[in-house]
């Protein structure tokens, strides 16, 4: 395939096992850019023998990431080659085989406005208890918060076009976050995702695979850890304002006004945090939308502890607790779907 190159982000490499795996490809692909993100120096006559079988090899100094070099070799690409069609990624560590990287290169040329995603099936055995368990989690966190449904949320076999690899050049992560990031803006931005199933491939235990379990998880789960942070802060918040109010107030319908009183204070507050930290979008558009949404699920809460606090004998502020805390669900998926989507800066 002429017109489509393959990205194959590297560190410190199994030699032999990619000099096999570049020798099969170069069959089928004219264009193959191997990044040496930061390996030793012991690697240098390795890297130089693939410049000599005319691979391109993008080096990085020190040890920058996954992302930095994906994002590298895309600019490389778009400033050198202004007629290709795409790029397909795929890891060094020998877990997918020529012919699925030839599947997604194909998926490209029929889905240019699509992000192409090359899935495992999770339930072959030949997966690491380990792999499988956190896509599991992963998989349902980006269901719950960003409303994706993806059968392989970590895979490291995925196709670009032209016009998709130009949407990703600027997205945050530097390492394997910036993978889970792509996914996100596509949500974000209503970039479809289409899956193409793939071999299920594990060569010693992975054993080439770079994962910093702690760093890299922290960073892969952060916007999601920050969302709930806000989230929390914003209903505690809430409550607190609530409690002082409802405390202070000496009127029939003390209850909703307290509701109202707390909410238009915590709401400045989550509306803040949110616009500036989680979701990244402080259009007027989405200000408009957030607080004709704070408006139904105010008067909403206050109307349902109010009704209940009549029927059940406790505290109200317990009420409000369990009354909020099912609206909170209701939340998340207007945050997401209704009133942070879309363009930021409209």
């Amino acid at each position: 395939m002429k017109d489509i190159f393959v990205i194959i982000p590297t560190l410190n490499p199994d030699e032999q096992l990619m000099l096999k795996f570049l020798k099969e490809l170069h069959k089928e692909f004219s264009n193959i850019i191997v990044i040496d993100d930061g390996s030793n120096i012991e690697f240098n006559a390795f890297f130089s023998k693939l410049t000599k079988k005319k691979i391109i090899v993008l080096k990085h100094y020190k040890n920058l990431g996954k992302g930095r070099a994906i994002k590298n070799a895309f600019n490389y690409i778009l400033n050198n080659y202004p007629n290709v069609l795409g790029a397909v990624v795929c890891d060094c560590d020998g877990q997918y085989l020529v012919n699925d990287i030839i599947k997604v290169a194909h998926e490209i040329l029929e889905n240019k406005d699509k992000l192409i995603l090359g899935v495992r099936d999770f339930e072959d055995e030949k997966i690491p208890i380990k792999r499988r368990y956190s896509n599991i989690i992963m998989k349902q966190i980006l269901k719950i918060f960003i409303g994706l449904d993806i059968s392989d949320t970590q895979t490291g076999l995925r196709g670009f076009s032209k016009y998709i690899m130009y949407q990703f050049m600027d997205t945050v992560g530097e390492r394997f976050d910036y993978e889970t990031n792509m996914l996100i803006l596509c949500k974000q931005s209503d970039i479809d995702i289409e899956e193409v199933p793939v071999s299920t491939v594990y060569i010693n235990n992975h054993s080439g695979y770079h994962f910093r379990s702690l760093k890299d998880s922290l960073l892969i789960y952060r916007s999601f850890i920050k969302y709930f942070l806000c989230s929390f802060s914003s209903f505690l918040l809430d409550i607190i304002f609530f409690s002082f109010f409802l405390n202070l107030l000496d009127i029939n319908s003390k209850i909703l006004a307290a509701t109202i009183l707390a909410r238009i204070l915590s709401s400045i507050y989550n509306y803040i945090i949110n616009s500036r930290l989680v979701f990244k979008n402080q259009s007027l558009n989405a200000w408009t939308r957030y607080y004709v949404f704070v408006i139904i699920i105010m008067l909403t809460s206050g109307c349902f502890v109010t009704y209940l606090s009549s029927l059940i004998k406790l505290p109200i502020i317990v009420i409000k607790i369990i009354v909020d805390s099912f609206l909170w669900i209701i939340n998340i998926m207007v945050l997401r779907e209704f009133v942070f989507k879309g363009k930021k800066d409209e």
